[in-house]
């Protein structure tokens, strides 16, 4: 229910090319960096957010989305699930065209909020293990 194929695929295809990865430091054994690091190798801008700001795989980091000065277009969750809708709404509230919540981060809450406001969104899934599927 919160991750169909068709909503999977807009959003690694069609939504656009510029995802902000909230949690996304230079710590290399962190999940988030890998992650980044495939979608990249997939034609897509990253731009890291993280209370440090640190830039990551060549791209500046920014403390918050507030802080990020152009659009984004998907906003990549790799915080812990009580964190995550604040992520959500705040997404929401900078004119993100998605939101895309990874493995094991759950907020059913957040999730309608998100869709309510007409945004596409994918819960407990992973955009590095889907975008190579795209071809299959």
């Amino acid at each position: 229910m919160y991750a169909d194929q068709e909503t999977i695929r807009r959003i690694l295809t069609a939504t656009g090319d510029t995802w902000a990865v909230v949690g996304l430091s230079d710590n290399s054994a962190r999940a988030a960096y890998g992650v980044a690091r495939v979608l990249q190798r997939y034609g897509k801008r990253i731009v890291p957010v993280h209370p440090k700001a640190e830039t990551v795989h060549g791209e500046q980091g920014y403390a918050s989305l507030a802080d990020i000065p152009f659009p984004v277009d998907v906003v990549d969750v790799f915080v812990n699930s009580d964190l995550a809708g604040g992520v959500a709404d705040e997404a929401v509230a900078n004119g993100a065209k998605a939101v895309w919540f990874q493995l094991d981060v759950i907020d059913e809450d957040a999730y309608e909020r998100v869709r309510a406001a007409g945004l596409d969104m994918v819960m407990n899934r992973c955009p590095a293990i889907e975008i190579p599927l795209l071809d299959d």
